[in-house]
């Protein structure tokens, strides 16, 4: 064989090992538990965990189905929030009360988590007062307080340097390419995940990153922006190395894929001025297309804006 091969053979070996010892890590984290229906910590930890199963399809009473896909919100707040860096829910709980330009009111923790229930989950919001919400928010205002007792070397995330953002429109056929060499060994040749049992009341191992099962077009994922400064911090997974085009790459061909419509979008944002460079649908308050919204470059939209204050 030669020595190319070889190499390719290697390198491919590393990666299923790796792919493996996170598979195992993970069935041994976050199998499921039977768990007591309360207002506590732990119980709020158990359904970001175990969102499908608890909240969604695995959830005999169709009344109390709240997801609209079988992610679990650990699937971006990994290890259940509790890493620093990005995506963190350490000091999720300190950042609310909080105006939401999105929604263009005052919103609260809850109201947050309600945001992801209805874009990330692809489902409905919960009320307020119930025990899932309350436990959740409780759990989220424990991992505040924890963090608030750790030192400083403790709170640093091990990350890689931030997302900076390239000064071009994202290249699909790159990003296409990065796939294929990076994510599709855990997320699949067709982004369809990996699921953890047969059962998809279980979720996922790696979840889905398109198709029907995923996040829908009103996520704050599905903006390329935000994609890419989670890919270049956490991606691939226990390997963060991608470089800052190749997460931007790649972020825009993720998204440019078929994925469940959020309805009655044009609702965001009554503040158009308020809307994200990289807010995929319309309205918007500025004249580029929305495929420049979509893939960049975002620094003219940035000037407009700025010229107009």
């Amino acid at each position: 064989m030669k020595q190319g091969a070889l190499l390719v053979c290697a390198g491919a070996a590393v990666i299923g090992a790796l792919v493996v010892a996170l598979v195992m890590h993970n069935r041994i984290a976050h199998a499921p538990v039977a768990m007591v229906e309360a207002v506590t910590a732990e119980y709020g930890q158990h359904l970001i965990r175990n969102t499908a199963l608890e909240l969604g399809s695995g959830q005999s009473d169709p009344a109390r189905r709240f997801t609209g896909n079988n992610l679990a919100c650990a699937s971006c707040h990994l290890d259940s929030g509790q890493m620093p860096g990005m995506l963190s829910l350490m000091q999720a709980a300190s950042k609310y009360p909080a105006f939401s330009k999105r929604d263009g009111a005052e919103a609260d923790l809850a109201d947050r988590i309600n945001g992801c229930m209805q874009r990330s989950m692809n489902g409905r919001p919960l009320d307020k007062d119930s025990v899932p919400m309350r436990a959740m928010v409780t759990y989220i205002e424990e991992l505040g307080r924890r963090y608030e007792a750790m030192s400083e070397s403790q709170r640093g995330g091990a990350e890689p340097a931030g997302f900076v953002e390239p000064a071009r429109k994202a290249n699909l056929e790159q990003g296409a390419n990065v796939f294929r060499n990076r994510c599709m060994v855990c997320h699949g040749q067709n982004g369809e995940g990996l699921k953890a049992t047969a059962d998809l009341a279980h979720g996922y191992l790696f979840p889905p990153l398109w198709g029907t099962d995923t996040y829908n077009s009103g996520a704050g994922m599905a903006r390329v922006l935000t994609a890419a400064r989670f890919i270049k911090a956490r991606m691939p997974l226990g390997q963060p190395t991608l470089s800052d085009d190749e997460a931007f790459d790649v972020a825009a061909y993720i998204n440019v894929q078929q994925r469940p419509g959020m309805a009655n979008l044009e609702k965001d944002y009554p503040d158009l001025k308020g809307k994200p460079v990289d807010s995929t649908y319309p309205p918007y308050a500025d004249p580029f297309s929305a495929e420049q919204h979509r893939l960049g470059p975002f620094a003219p939209i940035r000037e407009f804006y700025k010229k107009a204050e």
